[in-house]
C-alpha cells in the first residue's frame, strides 16, 4: 500500500538527516575529504555542566534557571582556568584511545557511509518527485497519503495554510527545476522546463501570498533561467537550442501580476497577497509579517537587473527601508506584525524565527549579491541588535561558564523576553552566522537545535526550552537545520502522526542540501565560480552582471537609513576561507567542547 510507501520514506529521511548532522560537529583527521577541518579546543572541566547565580538578572546570561531552579556552588578551579595551562594541546590528546562519548560518536564519519547518504538521499528526492509527478502533476501538491494531487482550496478561500502557497501553477515542479541539476539529471531537467513553458499560465483567479509566489516561483524560475544560459555552465553544458528565455519572460509576467501588492499602501509595505488576475481582494486585510514584506529584494533585484527594469527592485528596496524606519529607537529591534497603512507594530515580538527569519537573510544576501553597502549596514546593525537584546548565555560559545548561547523571543521595545519557545524555522541562522563570519556562535545553536533532534527524532515545529517539551507537534520536512549544517560544514573546510501534504520545498531545498552535504564533488563545490542559495533554496551565482544597474540610482540615502559604516565596525563578509580565523592549536577535532556538548544535551533532556 501506499502509506507504507510514505512511512518508509519519511524513516529514511529521520535516519539521513540524524547521520547528515554528525558532520556539523567535526571530521577527525582520519577522514580523506582532503581538506584539513579548521577546529580545535583546550580541555575544558568535565564536571562543570550548570553555575548557579542567585538574583540573576532576567536579561542576564543565565536562562536555565527558568528550568533548574538552583543548581550548584562554583567551584574554585574554573573552565577558563584550565584551558589557560593547555593552550597548545589538542583536546583529543586529554582522552585516552579517544573514550570521551562524543568524540567517540562525532569524529570520524566514513566515506563508506557518506556515499550511502548521499544515495539516500537521491533516492528519497526520487520518490518525492517520481510520485508527485505520476500521481499528483500538473496540480501544485502532492497528497503522499492518498496519492492525489493538491490545489488551491476553492471552496473555502479563508483556508490561508493552504491558499497563500497553491496558486494553480504546477508549484512542486517549478521548485523542484534547478534541484535536478544539481542531483546531475540534466535529461529530466530538460523535460520539467519544457513541461514549465508548455503548460504553465498564471493568468489565474488565484489569491497567493506574494511572500510565498516570489521565493518558490518567481525565485525558481529566475535561477533555472541564470543556470541554462549562464556561461560559465557549472553544470556542463545545460542549455538547450529552442530555448528563447521563456523562463525569463515568465518571471517577469508573475512579477508584474504581484506589483498591485505595493500599491495603494500609505507605507510603501506591500498588502500580503494579491489575486493573479485582478490585483489586491478588495477584503484584503491590512497587516503583514516582516519577512513577508522584508524577503522580496533578491528575487526582485535580480529580476530588474537581467530585464533592465529598475521597477521591481525598487519596490522591494522601497518596503525593506519602510520597515527598517520603524524598528525601535531603544532597541533597533523590528516587530513581528505591522499594519502597512498606519506603520503601527501588531505584534510586538521580535525573534529570529517565524514572520521575521528570511527578513535578515536576505539584508546580508542582497549584499552579497548586489553589492549595495546599505544593505549590510542594515545587517549589521540588526545583527548587533540581536546580540545586545535576544541572545542570552555565556558570552563565548565554546569557552567560559554559564549556560549555552541562545536567541529568544523578546519585545521589540524593551528587550524583554515574551514567551519561552522557539520554532524551527530559527535553524536557519547557524546558516546566516558562517555567512557573516560569526562561526562559534553558529557552533553554539546548531547544537541547541541538533540536540533537539536528537531528542525527537525531528524538529518539533515549536520548541519550550522552559518545559523541555514541543508546544508544536508536527515537522513538516523543514530545510533550515540541514541548511546550516550544510553551510556550517562547507564554509569551515580547509511526529506521532502522518501529515497527507509533501511541501515543494522538501524537494526544493531539503532534498537539495541533504545530497549537496554528501556530494563533494558536486559542481556547485569545484566551480570557480561563487553561488547563494535564495531562501527557498534556490541557486543564484554571484556574478559582477547583478552589481550592475542599467539605470541611475533611484535609491537616495533617505531618512532613517544608517549612515556609513564607522572606523571601528567589523568589514563586510568576504569570499575568503575562514580558515585563517582558527588558531593551529583549534584545528583537527569537534568544533565544540565535549563538556558543553553535554550541557546543550541536558538542556534539551538527553539526560
Amino acid at each position: 500500500m501506499q502509506w507504507r510507501s510514505i512511512v518508509v520514506g519519511l524513516v529514511v529521511l529521520r535516519l539521513s538527516l540524524s547521520c547528515v548532522l554528525w558532520l556539523a560537529f567535526g571530521l577527525g583527521p582520519n577522514v580523506s575529504w582532503g581538506f584539513n577541518f579548521p577546529l580545535g579546543f583546550s580541555l575544558h572541566k568535565l564536571d562543570l555542566l550548570f553555575r548557579d547565580e542567585k538574583g540573576i538578572d532576567p536579561k542576564g546570561n543565565s536562562w536555565s534557571q527558568r528550568i533548574h531552579g538552583h543548581i550548584h556552588e562554583n567551584a574554585a578551579t574554573t573552565c577558563a582556568n584550565v584551558g589557560e595551562a593547555s593552550t597548545k594541546r589538542s583536546y583529543l590528546s586529554f582522552f585516552d584511545g579517544n573514550k570521551d562519548e562524543y568524540v567517540r560518536r562525532y569524529s570520524s564519519f566514513p566515506d563508506t557511509l557518506k556515499a550511502k547518504m548521499k544515495d539516500m538521499a537521491k533516492d528519497m528526492f526520487y520518490f518525492g518527485y517520481d510520485n508527485y509527478m505520476k500521481y499528483a502533476f500538473p496540480e501544485d501538491e502532492l497528497n503522499p497519503i492518498d496519492c492525489k494531487g493538491r490545489g488551491p482550496d476553492v471552496l473555502n478561500p479563508s483556508n490561508i495554510n493552504i491558499n497563500d502557497v497553491l496558486g494553480n501553477y504546477s508549484l512542486t515542479l517549478i521548485d523542484t527545476l534547478d534541484t535536478l541539476l544539481v542531483l546531475g539529471n540534466v535529461t529530466e531537467f530538460h523535460k520539467a522546463v519544457k513541461l514549465v513553458i508548455d503548460t504553465v499560465s498564471f493568468d489565474k483567479d488565484s489569491t497567493v501570498q506574494v511572500f510565498e509566489a516570489n521565493i518558490r516561483i518567481l525565485g525558481s524560475l529566475i535561477s533555472s533561467h541564470i543556470l541554462l544560459t549562464d556561461p560559465k555552465h557549472p553544470f556542463g553544458k545545460v542549455g538547450f537550442d529552442d530555448y528563447d528565455n521563456e523562463l525569463l519572460h515568465m518571471a517577469h509576467d508573475l512579477a508584474v501580476r504581484l506589483l498591485p501588492a505595493f500599491e495603494n499602501t500609505s507605507t510603501g509595505i506591500p498588502y500580503p497577497r494579491v489575486n493573479l488576475k485582478t490585483g489586491v481582494p478588495p477584503d484584503s486585510i491590512n497587516e503583514t509579517c516582516t519577512a513577508g514584506a522584508g524577503s522580496l529584494l533578491v528575487e526582485f533585484g535580480i529580476l530588474s537587473r537581467l530585464i533592465g527594469d529598475s521597477t521591481f527592485e525598487w519596490v522591494a528596496r522601497r518596503a525593506v527601508r519602510a520597515l527598517w524606519n520603524l524598528r525601535s529607537n531603544e532597541t533597533g529591534l523590528l516587530g513581528n506584525v505591522v499594519n502597512i497603512q498606519t506603520g503601527q507594530w501588531v505584534s510586538k515580538q521580535s525573534g529570529l524565527g517565524a514572520g521575521m527569519d528570511s527578513f535578515y537573510e536576505y539584508l546580508l544576501k542582497s549584499y552579497l549579491l548586489f553589492g549595495e553597502k546599505e544593505d549590510y549596514r542594515m545587517f549589521q546593525a540588526a545583527y548587533e541588535s540581536i546580540h545586545n537584546h535576544m541572545r542570552r548565555g555565556r558570552e563565548s560559545c565554546n569557552e567560559g561558564e554559564g549556560d549555552p548561547p541562545l536567541y529568544v523571543n523578546v519585545n521589540m521595545f524593551s528587550g524583554e523576553i515574551m514567551n519561552t519557545w522557539i520554532d524551527s524555522l530559527q535553524a536557519f541562522f547557524p546558516g546566516l552566522q558562517v555567512l557573516n563570519g560569526d562561526v562559534d556562535n553558529a557552533i553554539c545553536l546548531h547544537a541547541f537545535y541538533y540536540a533537539i533532534w536528537k531528542r525527537f527524532g525531528a524538529l518539533p515545529e515549536r520548541y519550550n526550552w522552559q518545559l523541555q517539551a514541543p508546544d508544536v507537534l508536527f515537522y513538516p520536512l523543514r530545510p533550515e537545520l540541514v541548511e546550516s549544517t550544510y553551510l556550517l560544514f562547507y564554509f569551515l573546510l580547509c511526529f506521532d502522526t502522518l501529515k497527507d501534504r509533501m511541501e515543494s520545498f522538501f524537494l526544493s531545498e531539503t532534498c537539495k542540501y541533504l545530497y549537496l552535504l554528501f556530494d563533494e564533488d558536486n559542481p556547485l563545490h569545484k566551480s570557480d565560480n561563487k553561488y547563494i542559495f535564495t531562501t527557498e533554496g534556490h541557486v543564484v551565482p554571484i556574478d559582477k552582471r547583478f552589481r550592475e544597474k542599467q539605470w541611475n540610482d533611484l535609491f537616495p540615502c533617505e531618512e532613517g537609513v544608517l549612515a556609513e559604516q564607522e572606523p571601528n565596525k567589523r568589514p563586510p563578509p568576504s569570499n575568503t576561507s575562514n580558515c585563517n580565523r582558527i588558531p593551529e592549536e583549534r584545528r583537527y577535532t569537534l568544533p565544540l567542547k565535549s563538556v558543553y556538548m553535554r550541557q546543550i544535551d541536558n538542556m534539551v533532556g538527553l539526560f
